[in-house]
């Protein structure tokens, strides 16, 4: 880094932000001066929220947390590091099935830049089971999810009439 300041990304599309990312964000703050939460457009994954609202609701979950910056992104999440001057991404890790995924996409960012160092957390275990498709699916049938999202998303979904 050109800089003194430890930044880190923490990528992911957040459709929408869960008690998971939530728990991964205040770990993050704990060890980096600013954590990026950058949100994919992800066309391909055809999120239910779209970029504008995701980012609206993580701002609105994070407004206490004085280092957290939240951008959009529909580049390489190399791109957005070097456009960031950031050289630490933070993934977080759910269970074994992720880990492929997960270490697969690191050596893919790191063989696009060296400098590049992908750091992995694991959610507090009352979060380990919580994701955004089963918050989704649960959506879909107006099920409860006051128990899996912070309860800004919940009213931010209340009000929106999503």
């Amino acid at each position: 880094m050109t800089n003194s300041i430890k930044r880190a990304i923490y990528p992911g599309t957040f459709d929408p932000i869960t008690n998971g990312h939530l728990d991964i964000i205040k770990r993050a703050c704990n060890m980096f001066d600013e954590v990026v939460v950058a949100v994919a457009s992800s066309d391909e994954k055809k999120p239910v929220f779209d970029l504008e609202t995701r980012i609206a609701m993580i701002k609105a979950v994070t407004t206490s947390f004085p280092k957290i910056k939240v951008v959009g992104f529909n580049t390489l999440l190399v791109s957005l590091s070097n456009e960031l001057d950031a050289n630490i991404i933070i993934r977080g890790l759910r269970a074994v099935s992720d880990f492929e995924y997960e270490l697969q996409m690191g050596y893919a960012n790191s063989s696009l830049k060296k400098e590049l160092e992908t750091i992995y957390l694991m959610p507090s275990l009352s979060n380990a089971f919580i994701s955004s498709s089963v918050v989704r699916s649960l959506l879909k049938f107006d099920g409860k999810i006051d128990h899996l999202v912070p309860p800004e998303v919940v009213q931010y979904i209340k009000t929106q009439g999503l």
